[in-house]
Parts: structure tokens; C-alpha cells; sequence
């Protein structure tokens, strides 16, 4: 059976020009450009949102949840990302903002940085129990987790068996709700308010899970719309901060690493570093490693393609607003959670992308024709074909999606071999 792929990153046609910058940057070759309009190989998209970034045109866009679509739901619970507290120039104070989600028609704040700290806690836990393969990749981009599973499965015996901050909230916060308010279930909805759409992609596609404990995503640059007019004259009616230093900073490069207070970390952020990092640990060129936070953005998550400011002056601006802020350092400021409930329920498989054929023999032969047909083309990589590399174009070749004369190199010497017979007949 065909396996099917939800993703929140989509191409506008119409708006597409066919320019192949998208091509040049998606890190898993996910992109191709056929007639003048890119097309997107759902099974290699990791939905990192980089071609949503690089396309001049908005062609490429993020399938969140609209604001609307919290009005299904008589009790709301808003999961703010940290990354949400540095989009405002004239906010000094997270409470402000928490504050300002209920003024906009949450019933309910519950920090996905607080849940960030009961992550770290569990880390720690395990680390200490020195069960887990070394160096441990953290799991909280699911950017990289789909990035590994599709592209360096060697390394699924690294990750971090924990569900990501976001998951853990959404948990946290309809047990509140129930527990404390009495609200039924099926009253409660819990939406978290996401700087990327690999977010959008987990709340579809669980990672351990059957179903996702979230309701919906919407994106940080929606909810800043209805945000930014009213936070310079808000006051704010309760303390809804519950969170620490550590968990805020979660949000920017090395947060994640540096809340685990170890030295041997290493903290890497932007798509094509990452994969460099991951080729380095994959061929064992790094050692003295306990910990790798990676991150698809530039900056952290203060960098998605869904946030509103700079991801610099998003993460200046955090560090000026968390130092009011109390760091939570002992588990028993934290709510008393069990392991089990931070640990993924199902392993983490390797995703297949693209066999050339389920029959192994005829797979070999198209690998060979692959071979063969790369060969045969400049080895250039320019793009100019639709295609993001030479081995690439081969590949759609072999598949049926490509033709060899798609490379203008090639079919640039064959011109010209045509008129130079051409020329030789009529001397």
C-alpha cells in the first residue's frame, strides 16, 4: 500500500515563476521545477519551511489553523512558544503577553516553556542513567527528527525518546482543565502557537502517538495581528508566568543544550548546518559529545518562517525580558510528573522515500541506468534543469518524471552536433 504524507507546506501554482531558488535550498532535494512550475515531492519534504523563506514570490506557503477555528471549542487554551514573547518592540514583560491571549479569547494560558523545563528534567534523568546511545540527538525540531528519519536513519538510535515541549504541554494543560475547572474533554480545545509548520505536520502525523493531544496550530504572525494593538496599554488582571529562564530560552540556539548544565553539548541551528553536523556524526568524525540540540532555523526557533521580527532582534529582545524572570531549577517547582508521561509511547522508525522499485532485482538495474545517465551529464549541478543536481535529474530520469535533455548543457551540445551535420550536408 502507498503511504501518504500529510504537509503543511504548499505551492501556489499561480503564484510560482519557476525562478529554482527553491530547488537550491530544500535539504532533502524535495523540489523540482517541470514546466515552468515547482512541484513538490511530498515524500522527501520534511516541511523545514525553507522554500517558504527563499521564494520571492510567496509561492511556497504554511497550512495552519486560522484564529477562527478556536470557536469550536467552549474552553480554549492557548500554548504560547517562547519565540512569541520577542515579536513585540514595546514589551517588556511576558506576563503582558500572557495576559493579552486571554484578552483575545483564550480562557486558558499554559506555557510551552514550562513544559520545555519538565523536558529538561526528564534529559537529565536519562542521561544520568547512561541508557541512551551517546552522543543523544534531542527531539524537540521536528524539522530534524523527520530529517533523520528520512535521510540518516543510522542515527534514530540517538534521539531523545521524549515527546517535545509542545506535545507535553497540550497534555499538561487539558489535565488542568479537567482536573481543576471539571471541563469535559471534548469542551476543551488546545492550540499551540507555533513559529513553524513542521509543527502543523506533527499535530497530523504524531510522532509515537495515535492521535495528537493538540487541536490545532496557528501560526505566531496571526495571533501578533491581534496582539500588537493591545499590549501597550494592557494591564495585566493575573500572574500567569509559571515558567523559568531556562525554559524560555529554549526558544534560541543552544537554550535547549545549556538548560541541561553539561559541558559536552553541542548546538547547531540552520537547515544546511545541521545536515553537516548529522554527515560528521553519521561517518563518527565527533566525539566527546553527550548532547546535540539541532535546530532547522537560523537562530532557533526565533528564526521560523512564521514569526513576525528579525530572529536576532527576537532573541536581543528575549534575553532582555527573561532576566525578570526566575529560573526553575529543582523538580520540586515543577509539577510531579512521571517519566512515563514525557516518554514517547512508540519507537521512532526509519521513513523510506522514493524505492526505485519494491523489487529488489529491478531496483539494481535502475540503480545501474541511474549510474549510467549521470555519467553522461556535466556533473555541473547548476539547477538550470528543474532538478537540484545531476544524480538528481538521473534519479527522475529512471523514474519517469525527467527526460536527459531536460540538462541545457547537454542538449546545448547536441544543437550544436545537429547543425554541425547540418552543415556538413549542404558543403
Amino acid at each position: 500500500m502507498k503511504q501518504t504524507y500529510f504537509h503543511s507546506v504548499t505551492l501556489d501554482k499561480e503564484k510560482c515563476m519557476g525562478c529554482t531558488n527553491c530547488i537550491r535550498r530544500c535539504p532533502t532535494e524535495a523540489i523540482r521545477v517541470r514546466d515552468g512550475k515547482a512541484r513538490i515531492i511530498k515524500e522527501r519534504c520534511i516541511d523545514c519551511g525553507e522554500c517558504i523563506r527563499v521564494c520571492p514570490y510567496h509561492a511556497k506557503q504554511a497550512l495552519t489553523d486560522p484564529f477562527s477555528s478556536i470557536e469550536k471549542f467552549k474552553y480554549k487554551i492557548a500554548l504560547p512558544a517562547p519565540a512569541l514573547y520577542g515579536q513585540f518592540h514595546n514589551v517588556r514583560d511576558i506576563n503582558v503577553i500572557l495576559n493579552g491571549l486571554k484578552e483575545i479569547g483564550f480562557d486558558d494560558v499554559y506555557e510551552v516553556a514550562r513544559a520545555a523545563e519538565i523536558v529538561t528534567i526528564a534529559t537529565m534523568d536519562l542521561l544520568m542513567q547512561k541508557k541512551l546511545e551517546m552522543p543523544v540527538i534531542s527531539t524537540a525540531c521536528p524539522a530534524i527528527l523527520r530529517l533523520i528519519r528520512v535521510r540518516f536513519p543510522s542515527l534514530i538510535k540517538n534521539l531523545l525518546p521524549l515527546n517535545a515541549p509542545m506535545d507535553l504541554a497540550a497534555k499538561l494543560a487539558r489535565r488542568r482543565a479537567i482536573e481543576k475547572k471539571g471541563i469535559p474533554p471534548e469542551d476543551i480545545g488546545v492550540f499551540f502557537i507555533s513559529p513553524c509548520p513542521a509543527k502543523v505536520t506533527t499535530l497530523h502525523e504524531p510522532l509515537g502517538e495515535d492521535t495528537s493531544p493538540v487541536d490545532g496550530v496557528i501560526a505566531i504572525s496571526e495571533v501578533y495581528k491581534k496582539l500588537a494593538p493591545i499590549l501597550g496599554s494592557l494591564k495585566p488582571k493575573e500572574k500567569l508566568v509559571r515558567a523559568g529562564l531556562k525554559g524560555v530560552n529554549w526558544c534560541h540556539s543552544g537554550g535547549e543544550a545549556k538548560a541541561l548544565s553539561k559541558d559536552a553539548y553541542l548546538a547547531v541551528d540552520g537547515i544546511d548546518n545541521v545536515i553537516s553536523v548529522l554527515e560528521s556524526l553519521e561517518d563518527n568524525q565527533i566525539s566527546h559529545v553527550e548532547f546535540v540540540e539541532a535546530c532547522a532555523c537560523a537562530g532557533g526557533c526565533v528564526g521560523g518562517p512564521l514569526t513576525v521580527e528579525n530572529g536576532y532582534a527576537a532573541r536581543a529582545r528575549i534575553e532582555q525580558i527573561s532576566k525578570k524572570l526566575t529560573s526553575y531549577e529543582t523538580e520540586r517547582e515543577l509539577p510531579q510528573i512521571d517519566l512515563e508521561d514525557v516518554l514517547i509511547s512508540k519507537p521512532i522508525e526509519y521513513v523510506p522515500i522514493l524505492k526505485l522499485d519494491d523489487d529488489r532485482a529491478v531496483a539494481m538495474q535502475k540503480m545501474q541506468e541511474m549510474k549510467a545517465i549521470e555519467e553522461r551529464l556535466p556533473k555541473l549541478d547548476c539547477g538550470s534543469c528543474g532538478a537540484p543536481s545531476c544524480k538528481a535529474l538521473a534519479e527522475d530520469v529512471v523514474r519517469g518524471f525527467g527526460r536527459e535533455i531536460d540538462c541545457i548543457h547537454n542538449l546545448r551540445s547536441k544543437v550544436n552536433e545537429l547543425v554541425r551535420e547540418i552543415s556538413e550536408l549542404e558543403m
